[in-house]
């Protein structure tokens, strides 16, 4: 956003007006989606970061759905790609086609694709080849796409949220560690409760199945992440942040032994980035006038769980992920 017009969205936006609309977007969703509270909490604190967001789980526990909730619920322009190997760049981003408005005058013509909107779904992410899935980097990372030499810029809010499932791996292309480090968050989404599941089986089959509805607006989502981008954070809340990152990578001076014995390679600056933004909304979400370290605490797995990679032994081990990133949690409690 433009620093005039994220001024003047800060100055128009009443953060107690906005938490009480934040609280009913919350409400909102979950009339739709059943038993995935932290999910749906990861989720609305990506896009109120302004980020991207990438969910990963089985078939059948709703990513689809939240998806579509979401865009819903914040009134945004949403499309949706199903990627596929052959799936083309052009098929996302848009291509250009020579015309003849006028007999003896040909020009070309720039079709957008379904990349133009404020919420792009792209299902099955790593189902569509590395051609395909590199042609959504500039899109996600300057909110423009270039083809032909010519920039387009892409609506505000612009947002990327991808599925991802963990079964039938055959034929698709794990998603690269550059394009990894766009999302913001990975969302890993479980099997709900036996309660939730009730829930699911009942309300889901009704001849009135509940639907989603509109709460806010995407000017009212753009004020709340310029909102976002303008809360204070402590020194507290920095440090750990600092502590956290930079533990997490091998051979830095601040790493612990397991962190070199474990990784084979950690997060970059711009997971720092995801968490102080990332701590913001979630502060916002809550009603909170600042954040805190339990924040930090709490979406250090989201943020960190796609910029690090254990190495052979830990994997030959056991060891998992969320293991180690829970020890470096440890540290600041």
């Amino acid at each position: 956003m433009h620093p005039a017009v994220a001024k003047e969205a800060v100055g128009s936006a009443d953060p107690d007006r906005l938490g009480e609309r934040l609280a009913a977007v919350r409400a909102a969703v979950g009339e739709v989606v059943f038993g995935q509270d932290s999910a749906v909490e990861a989720a609305l604190v990506t896009l109120l970061a302004g980020g991207h967001g990438l969910l990963v789980g089985v078939p059948g526990l709703g990513k689809t759905r939240l998806v579509e909730t979401l865009g819903t619920v914040f009134g945004l322009d949403e499309r949706r790609v199903q990627c596929t190997p052959d799936l083309m760049p052009d098929d996302i981003l848009g291509s250009e086609v020579l015309e003849e408005p006028v007999p003896g005058r040909r020009a070309f013509r720039f079709l957008p694709g379904p990349v133009f909107c404020q919420l792009l779904m792209a299902d099955e992410i790593n189902r569509a080849s590395p051609r395909t899935q590199s042609a959504l980097l500039q899109a996600m990372q300057e909110g423009r796409v270039t083809v032909a030499g010519h920039a387009h810029p892409l609506p505000r809010p612009f947002h990327v949220l991808a599925t991802q499932n963990t079964l039938d791996l055959e034929g698709t292309y794990p998603l690269p560690e550059a394009q990894l480090d766009r999302f913001l968050m990975r969302i890993d989404i479980g099997h709900p409760d036996a309660a939730a599941e009730r829930r699911v089986l009942i309300d889901t089959t009704r001849a009135d199945a509940p639907a989603a509805r509109p709460v806010m607006t995407p000017e009212e989502l753009l004020a709340a992440q310029a909102l976002v981008r303008a809360m204070p954070v402590g020194e507290t809340v920095v440090a750990a942040i600092l502590d956290l990152i930079r533990a997490g990578r091998p051979g830095d001076p601040d790493a612990p032994p397991p962190v070199d014995a474990h990784l084979a390679w950690g997060p970059g600056p711009r997971a720092g980035q995801a968490l102080m933004l990332g701590t913001r909304a979630r502060a916002l979400l809550d009603g909170r006038p600042a954040p805190s370290v339990d924040d930090v605490l709490a979406l250090a797995g989201p943020v960190l769980r796609h910029r690090m990679a254990l190495n052979f032994a830990a994997r030959a081990e056991g060891v998992s992920l969320d293991a180690v990133i829970d020890a470096l949690g440890d540290r600041l409690r």
